[in-house]
């Protein structure tokens, strides 16, 4: 802070760098203190790592910490590779490390309530409840990954339409079936409350009409 005063004294422009190691329980008071101590100047923070344990995986422990210092206000991220404390970082190390801070830096937007941060999540939240693979795929940080991730289990071209991924198949996809009970609420012009309500009804009924068994053959389910 006093460095800071000195230097804005000869105008001279000033950027804090800050620790790049702090347990997540010190993140929010190392930020207020920034802020007291040099007068608000703006702030950039590789990380902070929030552990130690996991050479290889520091562009993870310093993304946790990027997300929390970047809700409580931090002016700029600094982005940590795998190599962080290993090695020479590579293109694909450097991938990763952007790839994780514009995780954290999208998170602490949300959190700071920044709208088009919000729209992006609600477009690509829409998108994927209304199984628009593609949509999904171009809206997602990373489309190429996305996409490639998909294909590796469905990689057929009616996947891109199938309202399920292999993740839990077409019999337990959460979506599927939220949309099945609005389907069925509108066929009976009921409130989906009530649907959810009357299909709860039914399966507690043949729950006890199979004797309270828990588990079950797959192929009497």
């Amino acid at each position: 802070g006093e460095l800071n005063r000195i230097a804005w004294e000869y105008d001279v422009q000033v950027m804090n760098e800050g620790p790049g190691h702090i347990p997540m329980h010190l993140i929010k008071e190392n930020m207020e203190k920034q802020l007291e101590w040099c007068d608000e100047a703006p702030f950039y923070t590789l990380g902070p790592l929030t552990t130690d344990i996991a050479p290889g995986y520091d562009h993870i422990t310093s993304a946790i910490g990027a997300a929390m210092i970047g809700w409580y206000g931090t002016a700029m991220l600094c982005y940590v590779t795998p190599k962080e404390h290993l090695g020479l970082p590579n293109r694909d190390d450097v991938k990763d490390g952007v790839i994780a801070y514009r995780i954290a830096a999208h998170a602490a937007d949300l959190a700071r309530g920044h709208p088009t941060a919000q729209q992006w999540d609600d477009a690509i939240s829409k998108a994927r409840f209304e199984f628009r693979w593609r949509d999904q795929f171009n809206l997602s940080l990373d489309p190429v990954t996305a996409r490639e991730f998909h294909d590796e289990t469905l990689p057929a071209e009616g996947a891109k339409v199938a309202h399920f991924c292999s993740m839990c198949g077409p019999k337990f996809c959460s979506m599927k079936i939220s949309d099945d009970v609005r389907r069925f609420a509108r066929e009976r012009g009921v409130e989906v409350a009530e649907a959810v309500e009357e299909g709860m009804s039914e399966k507690a009924e043949e729950f006890r009409r199979r004797g309270g068994e828990l588990y079950v053959m797959a192929g009497e389910s």
